[in-house]
């Protein structure tokens, strides 16, 4: 390893899709970043406490795993670490998680590296975002349901669906599907 290499700032990469995890990272290295990738949490966490990354990168999901219980881990063992959390499957109750788990920002994808980058560096919320004038439609508000009340079992599937009153092969079919946009 050269002393360039050295004096590169610290990034843990984690998403369970190979091929994205690989085009990402050669674009943060390009941006003059020391990258590490992990495809699951444990191999992640190994990999924390030897890059003892500045930034972290993290999917919501990651298998079966949630990309926020990888938040917290890492929130606890440095709060300093600069984190997003990457998800096509955003909603709100996860985004309010993330926030009060120490991420940084929440960017849905796509995202692109210069996207991710800037989000890693905001320091400030922006005002400027437009609020919607038109309301979520039912299938979005279900989404959304669904979602806090998964994160209130914290993740736990079989919890979530007992609390739902809905069998839970049918609550995770509802949960595979991608949210729809409004």
């Amino acid at each position: 390893m050269t002393d360039s290499a050295n004096t590169r700032p610290t990034l843990l990469l984690v998403d369970d899709d190979a091929l994205f995890c690989e085009v990402l990272e050669d674009a943060l290295q390009d941006r003059g970043y020391q990258v590490e990738s992990a495809h699951d949490i444990a191999t992640a966490l190994e990999k924390a406490n030897s890059l003892d990354p500045e930034y972290a990168v993290i999917d919501l999901r990651i298998g079966q795993e949630s990309g926020l219980s990888l938040a917290a881990q890492l929130h606890t063992r440095d709060e300093n670490t600069r984190m997003v959390i990457l998800t096509g499957y955003a909603s709100i109750a996860t985004a309010v998680e993330a926030i009060k788990l120490g991420v940084t920002h929440y960017l849905a994808k796509p995202a692109d590296a210069d996207e991710i980058l800037a989000a890693l560096h905001k320091d400030e919320g922006n005002p400027e975002v437009p609020v919607s004038s038109n309301p979520m439609s039912v299938k979005r508000l279900e989404w959304e349901h669904l979602q806090k009340v998964l994160a209130e079992c914290s993740g736990n599937i079989s919890a979530a669906a007992r609390k739902l009153h809905m069998h839970r092969r049918t609550l995770q079919r509802k949960l595979a599907k991608r949210p729809v946009r409004e």
